[in-house]
């Protein structure tokens, strides 16, 4: 009769598996009693043994039948926690992945990489949380889902954070609200069963989670707030009207100009409305005795245009002559790039005006901030056909016939995009009228509250206007021509 080594059954863990030894060395663990047999009979005990017999086991803390596991809130508690780390890696992935590979500046795909690395740690910590509730072979898993939620719970409140600030329903609210939850019941638990135990070096695996967080903040303030604030936007705009020629078949002269522009900033931009227009001054002159002082006289020579003052003039009027777009609406300009327009107006040979200006105006959206969906932005629409759809406005209603660019509009921060209603951008351009352009949420509700929140939407994807005016004499002009 061969001796069999003594069996010994260890006292439950908190999770109630109990660890098996023979002669000394460990065997596997048993959640119950049917396992401990299976366990025994691969190493050659018969599966009908008596486990009450004390000459072939030993339990401790606990006998036979001591099994406090409870595999059905076990297996919960795993399922759950395996569900909200891969829901967390999927939202990281969701933040990072567009910013990781479209993102403008360096700063901003660092973000996206960091935010892509913290979906693929919760991936791996899913992974961890089945042998964290299993049967724990790897001494390190506890820590590693520790991190993940971690990761999850600093990603949810700072989405939660930027949510707050406008307030403004999105898909993504019914993914990270209660994914939030989720990560405060999760970290709860984890800290309660103190689930860093196994880890080698603790304090050196607290720090490097310190170090990354740190890292990621840094990295995120640096992109959102830091960069676009110390890279300020230059613009050149230049005018020069050209040497004028007389039309031999028609009585009008004709003038060369020259339109110019470069940007000397640093970042590219996205030109978002745009018009040069050509006008012709004309004023009555007269002088009036006894004053001579432009103070008593300014009012005369207001025009309808401007606030210019002049002395013995009346009545300035101005004659649209040309007018136009000078780059194009969704057009993009890198930074150094130069664009020139060489246009050719009229004017008539008996015309009675002293001078000819233009005007010069550009509106730009920065790319660093945003990402302009630019093959719908430059598809014009007219307001005065039907087939415009929601544009069309009716002449005969009053409307002014005007050309609409429209198109959404994400930021360069995916955060925001997942926090706050899509933003569009509209620019209505007329040939006879100032451009206008704003980004908005597409309401057009009017009112000075909205205006204000058009506004602060244009100061967050860092739209301004950039403009130039260049006047000549009429004179100097005709000059050349021999009129």
């Amino acid at each position: 009769m061969s001796i069999r080594p003594w069996v010994v059954v260890e006292a439950p863990d908190s999770r109630g598996l109990r660890r098996v030894t023979v002669g000394g060395e460990t065997v596997g663990s048993a959640w119950s009693s049917d396992e401990l047999r299976k366990i025994l009979g691969r190493l050659g005990w018969p599966q009908d043994m008596d486990l009450e017999d004390p000459a072939s086991l030993c339990w401790r803390g606990g006998d036979s039948g001591t099994w406090p596991d409870r595999a059905w809130r076990r297996r919960a508690v795993m399922v759950l926690m395996m569900a909200g780390l891969i829901a967390s890696m999927a939202l990281s992935a969701v933040i990072g992945w567009p910013d990781a590979s479209g993102a403008l500046t360096f700063g901003q795909r660092l973000t996206g990489v960091l935010f892509v690395l913290s979906g693929v740690v919760q991936g791996v910590a899913a992974v961890a949380a089945l042998d964290h509730w299993g049967r724990r072979q790897f001494q390190a898993s506890g820590a590693i889902v520790l991190l993940g939620v971690l990761i999850a719970l600093a990603t949810d409140s700072l989405l939660l954070f930027m949510w707050l600030e406008e307030m403004e329903f999105t898909p993504y609210v019914l993914v990270f609200m209660p994914l939030w939850c989720w990560s405060f019941w999760a970290l709860c638990l984890l800290v309660r069963n103190r689930s860093w135990k196994g880890v080698p070096q603790p304090k050196r695996f607290a720090a490097g989670v310190v170090v990354t967080a740190l890292l990621t903040g840094i990295s995120l303030v640096y992109s959102t707030m830091y960069q676009p604030a110390t890279a300020p936007m230059h613009f050149t705009l230049k005018a020069d009207f050209g040497t004028s020629r007389l039309d031999r078949s028609v009585p009008f002269v004709q003038v060369p100009l020259t339109l110019y522009m470069k940007n000397t900033g640093g970042i590219p931009v996205y030109i978002i409305n745009d018009i040069y227009a050509v006008r012709a001054r004309g004023a009555l002159y007269k002088r009036y005795p006894g004053r001579k002082d432009l103070e008593f006289e300014w009012q005369n020579s207001v025009g309808k245009r401007s606030e210019e003052a002049e002395n013995y003039v009346r009545k300035l009027r101005y004659t649209l002559m040309s007018s136009g777009h000078f780059y194009g609406p969704g057009a993009r300009i890198e930074a150094g790039q130069e664009y020139t327009l060489k246009h050719v107006f009229q004017l008539p040979k008996d015309a009675r005006y002293d001078t000819v200006s233009v005007d010069l105006r550009i509106s730009y959206m920065r790319k660093d901030r945003g990402k302009l969906d630019v093959e719908e932005f430059e598809t014009p629409h007219y307001s005065w056909r039907k087939e415009s759809g929601r544009y069309y406005c009716d002449p005969a209603k009053g409307c002014s016939r005007t050309v609409i660019y429209h198109a959404r509009v994400r930021h360069n921060n995916n955060l925001v995009n997942l926090t706050r209603r899509p933003r569009y951008v509209t620019a209505i351009w007329s040939p006879v009228r100032d451009p206008r352009s704003s980004i908005s949420p597409y309401d057009f509700r009017g009112g000075k509250g909205f205006l204000r929140e058009e506004q602060r939407e244009m100061d967050r994807y860092g739209a301004a206007d950039v403009s130039l005016r260049s006047e000549v004499s009429l004179a100097e002009l005709l000059k050349a021509s021999g009129v």
